[in-house]
């Protein structure tokens, strides 16, 4: 019996075939439930006969498409493991990843070709096959594509293996913002809570919503909030190849989006660009942030646009729902994450695993059917992150006596200056707040009298001016001195990772050396 996400389009193809499951926003081709199930069904069959089999693993270096999502379901129907890569990596990066799974075959878009060509070299990986491009489909050019040509051999009969819902589904790695990236063990079983979760979340969804998926699908946040599980509840879900805020809005309007998942940054993108103001999203129910903490100013200013706006907290580990804020709480508790989803439990802990009391910093733990079984191939972070029933997240939290919960920082981020905790995301979204900010990141420099030194990288909005100690004495005007910043330096933009994490860990290597990379 196929107890696995595989099987979710196949039920839907028999209870209502002719229902929307996935948009092209590249050329507005429609997908039925009952085609989704048809094609998944061929390309599982042609994947067969290439020697995929329980437990395989099958990699996709990729743009987001509907494609995409079809390969996931079909690895899925035989029992497979699909791995999502981040589709921004240079090729030694993947390459790390595709021998650390032992992916057989791998498949790429246009745009990703050469780094996939160059990454499997000296991995187990026996075939690449390309997905057709987002222009090439709008051109009508995707059906002489290896993709195409390949469900074009595959058979449309239900290929059933024996699926499990604890058999591992799908492999997510880490972004690697802190080293070598590490795959999160997901089971059937994790996305079929998280999609449950979903149900509950907010406002929830239903089969009649629409979602666009613009963040990248190789990222939990995407392909967890709303594009799993509206293929679960049997809802219609957009895929946008590649973000930019115009054709964000476009595809909203065009395609009457109703619920709409986006990092801080692309949420930040959308309010500034001029469209915002003309652009009809009367269709959209609420839009849901997450990946990352959302500035307090960016979720004032989108309310006041009018946008019904919740944010979430979730990890890769946790498939991703763990908390949420709902939308009448935006406003009110801004900066907290809200309450745990209704499958998960909270902890706020100490070092022994002990919980705080209220109001305290401790480590944040989850615990759930949603959250992973652990990471391939690396028992010791295993042991070290599962304990007692927890998921030890990283995340240092508070819980309030009202019950919501606010992210202090991540373990790794917090600075200790003068024997004083300093937490970098208080610190962040203070500055934040400053009419030149448009990005700032607040890390620990060594220093020899303080220990670390409360350093601020800063990113000024376009046509502003500020100057370093006009910007130190601000923020010293609205927190504690020994958290305000020592030094600010400016950049034209911070870096981050393909799903808006900015590299902290790259700001340290550059102002931590011997001082040189810090003259202006």
């Amino acid at each position: 019996m196929d107890n696995g996400i595989g099987n979710w389009p196949t039920i839907h193809r028999v209870r209502h075939p002719d229902r929307i499951a996935l948009i092209d926003a590249a050329n507005g081709a429609e997908l039925t439930f009952g085609q989704l199930d048809a094609r998944t069904n061929a390309l599982a069959d042609a994947l067969a006969r290439k020697g995929i089999a329980q437990g395989d693993r099958v990699a996709l270096v990729t743009l987001n498409s509907p494609q995409m999502l079809e390969v996931v379901l079909a690895v899925a129907k035989l029992g497979g493991v699909a791995v999502p890569i981040n589709c921004r990596l240079q090729a030694p990066e993947v390459q790390y990843i595709l021998g650390d799974c032992g992916a057989r075959i791998v498949f790429s878009s246009p745009q990703t070709a050469p780094v996939v060509a160059a990454a499997v070299e000296g991995t187990d990986v026996s075939e690449i096959i390309e997905i057709p491009s987002g222009e090439q489909r709008a051109a009508g050019e995707a059906s002489q594509s290896p993709y195409e040509t390949l469900i074009a051999a595959g058979s449309t009969e239900r290929v059933e293996a024996d699926v499990a819902a604890d058999d591992l589904a799908m492999l997510m790695y880490t972004s690697g913002t802190t080293g070598f990236p590490k795959g999160a063990m997901l089971t059937h079983a994790n996305h079929h809570w998280n999609a449950i979760n979903n149900l509950t979340a907010v406002e929830g969804i239903g089969p009649l919503d629409i979602s666009l998926a613009a963040a990248p699908l190789f990222h939990i946040g995407a392909l967890g909030i709303f594009s799993l599980p509206l293929l679960y509840v049997g809802g219609t879900t957009v895929v946008l190849e590649a973000f930019t805020p115009d054709a964000w809005l476009d595809a909203v309007a065009t395609h009457r989006v109703s619920v709409a998942f986006a990092v801080p940054a692309m949420w930040a993108a959308i309010d500034a660009t001029p469209a915002m103001g003309t652009t009809d999203l009367s269709s959209l129910r609420y839009g849901l942030c997450g990946g990352a903490p959302c500035p307090v100013v960016l979720i004032e200013s989108l309310t006041r646009r009018g946008i019904r706006f919740a944010e979430g907290f979730g990890l890769t580990e946790t498939a991703p729902i763990a908390c949420v804020l709902d939308i009448e709480d935006t406003v009110r508790f801004a900066g907290s994450v809200g309450k745990p989803a209704l499958h998960v439990d909270m902890m706020v802990a100490d070092p022994q695993g002990e919980e705080v009391s209220r109001g305290e910093i401790g480590e944040l733990l989850v615990r759930g059917p949603n959250v992973f079984i652990g990471y391939w191939n690396k028992p010791d972070a295993t042991a070290e992150a599962l304990r007692g029933g927890w998921f030890y997240t990283g995340d240092l939290a508070t819980c309030d006596d009202d019950g919501y919960y606010r992210i202090v920082d991540r373990k790794k981020d917090m600075i200790v200056s003068g024997g004083e905790n300093v937490y970098a995301s208080e610190v962040e979204q203070v500055m934040h707040r400053h009419p030149a900010v448009g990005e700032v990141a607040v890390i620990g420099i060594p220093d020899e009298k303080w220990g670390e030194s409360v350093t601020a990288v800063v990113a000024v909005k376009p046509g502003a001016d500020v100057a370093e100690a006009e910007l130190i004495t601000w923020t010293r005007e609205q927190i504690a001195h020994f958290k305000s910043p020592r030094a600010v330096y400016f950049v034209d933009a911070l870096p981050r990772t393909a799903t808006g994490k900015i590299l902290k860990r790259d700001l340290r290597k550059r102002w931590s050396a011997d001082g040189s990379a810090v003259q202006r």
